[in-house]
Parts: C-alpha cells; structure tokens; sequence
C-alpha cells in the first residue's frame, strides 16, 4: 500500500516501515479498503502527521481508534469534518473547553487549527471498517503509534503529553517523564465524563501554562 507521511516524520520513523510488522499491517490496511468501507478516507490516514510536523510538536493528546460513522474521522483524534454533527465526546472536550478557558463553544469539530500549532492529535489505531468501532486494533497499528510515543519522547524534550482515560495513560510507558509533561484526566467520553472523571480537569490552562514556562507559545485552543 503506497502512503504519503511528511518529510521529518518518515526521517525520525524509517527503521519502522522496514520492519516486518508495518509490511504486514499495509498489506491488511490495504486488502481492507479495497474490500470494504474504512474511514478516514485513504489520504487522511497520516493526516495528524503532515499537519504537525516532527519538530513542531508541543503537545500530543492520544485516542484509541477512528470514529467509525460516514463523514466523521479525519486523520487527527477526536477531530470530525467541517459541518458534522460533534460525537459525544467531543462535545465533552469543547464543554471543558469553555469553563476551562472561558472560550466560546465552538461551531466547527475540525481539530486542524490545533494541530497547525503543534498538537499531535494521534490515535493509537489510525484506521477502522465503517460501523464496526475497534475493528483495526491489534493489527500493528499500535505497535506502530506506540514507537511514534517513544521517538518524540527519546527525540525530543518538553512535551507536554495529555492522557485522557485508561488507555491513554498505559502509554506512560514508553515517555520519558523526567524531561516531559504528563497531564492526566479521565475520558471525555459521556460514562467517564458522567462519573466525574472529566470536567473540571483544565487540561487547556495546564498544558498553556507549561508551555509558557517554557517559553514556548501557548495554543490557541
């Protein structure tokens, strides 16, 4: 399966395509939307990647897979296409947002303006077939997400890493914690949301004002 990844990424990441796991996972990727319905679309499966270049990274915020609903996954987590519907979750982030930050609700749920200044919106599964949630996991896409964890954190230094819920927080493991920054809070999803384990966390002033002790800009959430 031919994919386009940006410039600075394929550099830092190259030993993993040669790998025997990446060969198999392209060809299972590449038999899958050929055969059946898979979001996002072909061109959008490293979009996260071109839209946030390897040395642009400030922050990364991890999820699990795609959405799995027509028009909705568009290469970055938690992010859906201009003028589609917000899912749950989203909707949860962009509610934190607002008491977060006093910032307005906002009309559109792409992420891109996120990613454009340096969050990596990274899902550990890049891919899923339509209407089957999770249908992609453990083909290799984790391994593969999971060395991208590693390579920012032993490549660089003062990330501001943000691990919302249970999966998210197993990938502590491969961040070096001495030279990164791990905020952590439950899910936005509605039953973590709904328990108590999500609003209120302020992940958006933290991570700005990390970024602003280290000198760097904050994001315009």
């Amino acid at each position: 399966m031919e994919f386009y990844l940006e410039p600075s990424w394929k550099a830092h990441l190259q030993s993993e395509f040669k790998k025997p796991y990446f060969k198999e996972l392209m060809s299972y990727v590449a038999q899958e939307y050929a055969q059946q319905q898979c979001y996002p679309k072909h061109e959008d499966i490293f979009k996260a990647f071109e839209w946030c270049p390897f040395d642009a990274v400030k922050v990364v915020i991890i999820g699990q897979d795609p959405y799995h609903g027509p028009g909705q996954a568009n290469g970055l987590c938690f992010s859906v296409h201009d003028g589609i519907a917000h899912p749950p979750s989203l909707r949860n982030i962009f509610k934190e947002l607002e008491t977060d930050l006093q910032k307005k609700y906002p009309v559109s749920g792409n992420l891109e303006a996120w990613a454009k200044q340096g969050v990596l919106l990274l899902n550990a599964t890049l891919t899923v077939r339509a209407g089957m949630a999770g249908s992609h996991q453990k083909k290799g896409w984790e391994t593969f997400t999971n060395a991208v964890i590693k390579t920012l954190s032993d490549q660089k230094k003062d990330v501001v890493f943000l691990l919302w819920g249970g999966y998210a927080k197993q990938k502590v493991k491969f961040i070096d914690a001495s030279k990164h920054h791990i905020i952590t809070s439950g899910h936005p999803s509605p039953l973590s949301a709904n328990r108590g384990y999500w609003f209120g966390n302020q992940s958006f002033s933290k991570t700005n004002a990390q970024l602003k002790e280290l000198g760097l800009t904050p994001i315009a959430w």
